[in-house]
């Protein structure tokens, strides 16, 4: 096994190789449009609970507000109580707002920006079995397999690295794909860093030896 030096020092080497080796890194850093890193693109993304929300409402300073959205899924924030938010677009939510403030504020206008993201269950990529840090990702665009390995803290005291398998449903149907994730770090295989898709489950077993 690889010390954990040793292992996030090939991980930068490997992301060194693909980057040289395609012309650009194909992780996309999430923005809200203006370039600025820990946002996320708000054109379809839906809101999922644990998400982080900064609520501006223009010209009402006091109104605008950064909030969590509630394991129940609901927002509350001044003048507006209880909003549902999971299952709908940053958009959609900023004019479910608009409605309740109108009561109370001419012509609000509401923008939200998602600042710290978890996904919708259905959105999330989970990881099982001898990772380091076994837990649920939010999926980004272009995520890969090597990065999903990198967010857990690569593999486990006795992982079976080449034997790991991604679940994943298309059309509605469960597939079965095979990844050798030790060729994968340890040889710098890039055809081993599959792109990872929404709903995807990575299980990592542990060696038979």
């Amino acid at each position: 096994m690889l010390t954990r030096f040793l292992f996030n020092s090939l991980i930068i080497v490997i992301g060194a190789l693909a980057v040289s080796a395609c012309g650009s890194s194909k992780k996309v850093v999430a923005t809200d449009g203006t370039g600025s890193p820990g946002t996320i693109q708000q054109t379809n993304y839906i809101i999922g609970a644990g998400d982080q929300l900064q609520v501006f409402v223009w010209r009402n300073p006091d109104l605008s507000i950064t909030v969590p959205v509630r394991p129940d899924g609901k927002i509350s924030t001044p003048l507006v109580e209880d909003m549902q938010a999971v299952g709908k677009t940053p958009t959609q939510l900023s004019r479910d707002m608009e409605v309740v403030l109108a009561r109370y504020v001419k012509t609000p206008q509401v923008n939200i920006i998602v600042t710290g993201f978890v996904g919708s269950f259905g959105e999330q990529i989970r990881v099982v079995g001898k990772a380091v840090e076994p837990q649920s990702l939010p999926y980004r665009d272009d995520m890969t397999l090597l990065d999903v390995i990198i967010e857990v803290g690569g593999l486990d005291e006795g992982a079976a690295g080449n034997r790991a398998k991604v679940l994943r449903r298309f059309g509605g149907t469960p597939q079965e794909i095979n990844v050798r994730i030790n060729d994968l770090i340890n040889k710098g295989k890039m055809s081993e860093n599959i792109e990872m898709l929404p709903g995807d489950v990575l299980i990592i077993p542990e060696s038979r030896f």
